[in-house]
């Protein structure tokens, strides 16, 4: 995993293998989750995982390394922005 030499932390990577094998370095913490989606703060980002039978099989925020496996939909960053409401309001916005 290449190492961040500003910061001291790892970089942040995505690696998707057929889309049931899912492995995100970079990790700072994970918000919530469920078998449908999970939502986790990265050095990039706040990072939106949809999909189906998604589980979380590994967790290390001291490495900042997550372990997703489950059928995977799609990868979505969101930007914070103050002026539209929380992130979870604009996430579940209809």
């Amino acid at each position: 995993m290449p190492f961040d030499e500003k910061s001291g932390a790892s970089a942040h990577q995505i690696t998707l293998d057929h889309r049931s094998r899912l492995t995100v370095s970079g990790v700072d913490g994970v918000e919530s989750f469920d078998e449908s989606t999970i939502i986790m703060t990265t050095q990039c980002g706040s990072l939106i995982v949809r999909g189906s039978d998604l589980h979380i099989e590994k967790l290390s925020l001291d490495g900042g390394d997550l372990l997703v496996e489950g059928s995977v939909d799609s990868l979505t960053y969101e930007e914070e922005d103050d002026r539209q409401g929380s992130f979870l309001g604009r996430l579940f916005r209809g």
